[in-house]
């Protein structure tokens, strides 16, 4: 299965797989944690490189009122190349689709990874809508525009074909990093992001995610929104930038970030790295009990 036609014949057959999911695998009340709003976006489906597990055990434990899918959903550029469908990528499908079925609204803004989904702006798959952009407003009245963000990408926009190129160099970091982490694991070591650690060392590639997160601020301005919420660089954050919210909510490819929103209003970026970090540390603190005193 490879091209164009099977990632939206793909992306058609959302709302035939919803109507089979089971919620056997649902997680009890009393680890779920309730938002008002929920954004995720750069899952990239499609690729080895996605973090599938660890976005199944967070989507099982978070629920919302609304859900963004903010973009680079499904990995369309990737699935050219090679395709690469896991069972873990359709469990992904499967419970966003639920998500939709048990009442949460669910709107996706498609990427450049998943451009394919424009021709479907305005169609609803599975209880899922599709939308270019969206205009949120918060419990305590902000009004927040969401994007994607690749159209103020001057790669993606000027020299595509060099996109194309850093998206292979990309996904070559991305095995290496699958491959050291392996071996990590096996020495008892957390995840560790090789390409996150590599692009906070590069001064230009730091200078370019500063030009993209003003761009994106000026834009919103311009909008006359109070704030913007966008994917794209995988770059996690939620500051001010000259009087506009500039919120990003990172990726489930380095990062495993997402942006909530609480009941009030109040934003928040979740590491949901961290969060497996720290349960994994809990599930070993009875453990101690067992160590005798002398």
């Amino acid at each position: 299965m490879q091209g164009m036609h099977n990632e939206a014949q793909l992306f058609a057959e959302w709302s035939d797989k919803g109507a089979f999911a089971d919620d056997a695998d649902e997680a009890p009340h009393h680890v779920r944690r309730r938002y008002r709003t929920l954004w995720i976006s750069d899952l990239h489906l499609g690729t080895p490189g996605c973090q599938a597990q660890a976005l199944l055990d967070f989507l099982k434990r978070v629920e919302s009122d609304t859900l963004f899918l903010v973009g680079d959903i499904i990995d369309g550029w990737q699935l050219r190349r090679q395709w690469h469908w896991p069972q873990a990528h359709n469990d992904v499908i499967q419970k966003l689709l639920r998500k939709t079925r048990k009442g949460t609204r669910v709107i996706f803004i498609p990427g450049n990874h998943d451009e394919f989904a424009r021709r479907y702006l305005g169609h609803n798959f599975g209880g899922i809508e599709v939308a270019n952009e969206w205009l949120h407003e918060t419990a305590d009245g902000r009004k927040l525009w969401v994007t994607h963000g690749d159209l103020f990408d001057g790669v993606i926009q000027c020299a595509k074909w060099l996109a194309y190129v850093g998206d292979s160099l990309y996904e070559f970091t991305l095995k290496a990093n699958r491959h050291l982490n392996s071996l990590r694991g096996r020495l008892g070591l957390p995840y560790w992001s090789l390409s996150k650690y590599l692009k906070h060392k590069v001064k230009r590639a730091v200078s370019y995610v500063g030009d993209f997160e003003a761009a994106v601020a000026r834009e919103a301005r311009q909008r006359g929104a109070h704030g913007v919420v966008c994917g794209h660089i995988h770059h996690a954050e939620l500051r001010d930038i000259d009087g506009v919210l500039y919120a990003n909510d990172g990726d489930w490819v380095e990062s495993l970030t997402a942006l909530v929103e609480h009941a009030d209003g109040r934003l928040e970026i979740i590491d949901w790295a961290a969060q497996m970090r720290e349960d994994a540390i809990t599930a070993l603190t009875p453990m101690a009990g067992l160590t005798t005193v002398s």
